[in-house]
């Protein structure tokens, strides 16, 4: 047993969402993930940057524009697809530590601030985008382990031997007489985890000429197509998905991450088609014609 995180060599519990307590402080596990996530990715960003002939010192600068940009762009997505949650008290959409946030809105809010932040220094988009997808994997593989202490973004029942276990308050009504369910946020950090090993190998090759192997933007587009592919099946194991029609309880759920990440994965597949079957450069929105 480590400290609470597993019952038995297979099954999954969380030890709980605090790390510590002391008086007013609390430290929780999310919170310190999130913050060794943008650490470890800003490390490795400068890395690749400077690797590819960049200042490294770019990425600091856009580091906290980038972190306010995701953050809002995170709650907001969230908060205008559960408005029925917010409308009676909209105050309470604005307290983010009561959780509520989305990955798909914290993408596209990074998103903004990247194509902001190029036009502002005359940048590449697709080059500052490249060096900066595998760290955001990364990144996503780490804060995924969130889910785990707050023990939420869980799946459906199982009897699998890597099953989690659930506390019945977090577990929703139809499933209460249920204990263990699908560790989704270890899959998608599975998922994440080898996505960033995959990407950084191709950052990193070169060809007989010593040039970087692939077109600027193929790795953000490598990104976005390999990522949705395994959002796309993690989301129907899911118990928490935001719904654009209907709800989970009455069978009619259209699972926004779903329809997402399909339009994801076919901007990913657009785009290689567009650098390798047509043999052309991807239109740089940093560099407006």
């Amino acid at each position: 047993m480590l400290n609470g995180v597993l019952l038995t060599p297979a099954i999954f519990q969380s030890p709980g969402p605090m790390v510590f307590e002391f008086g007013p402080l609390a430290i929780r596990w999310y919170g310190l993930l999130i913050a060794l996530a943008v650490l470890l990715g800003l490390w490795i960003s400068t890395q690749l940057a400077k690797s590819r002939g960049l200042d490294g010192g770019l990425i600091a600068d856009l580091l906290p524009i980038l972190v306010l940009c995701a953050v809002l762009g995170a709650r907001v997505y969230y908060v205008l697809f559960e408005w029925r949650q917010y409308q009676i008290n909209w105050l309470e959409a604005v307290q983010i530590w009561r959780g509520g946030i989305a990955i798909h809105g914290a993408l596209l809010g990074g998103l903004l601030a990247v194509i902001g932040f190029t036009r502002w220094k005359r940048l590449s988009f697709w080059q500052l985008m490249d060096v900066l997808v595998p760290s955001v994997a990364l990144g996503q593989a780490i804060g995924r382990w969130g889910n785990f202490f707050n023990s939420e973004a869980f799946g459906l029942p199982t009897d699998l031997p890597w099953k989690l276990f659930i506390p019945a308050m977090s577990r929703p009504e139809q499933y209460l007489s249920e204990q263990y369910f699908h560790p989704t946020f270890l899959y998608e950090s599975l998922w994440d985890l080898a996505l960033f090993v995959l990407l950084v190998v191709l950052f990193t090759r070169r060809n007989s000429q010593g040039e970087p192997l692939l077109a600027n933007g193929a790795i953000t587009c490598l990104y976005a197509l390999i990522y949705s592919l395994g959002r796309f099946w993690i989301e129907g194991l899911r118990l928490d998905p935001l719904c654009l029609f209907g709800t989970l309880a009455d069978g009619n759920c259209i699972r926004i991450a779903q329809l997402v990440s399909i339009v994801l994965a076919a901007a990913g597949v657009a785009g290689l088609a567009w650098l390798y079957a047509v043999g052309r450069e991807l239109p740089d929105p940093g560099r407006p014609q």
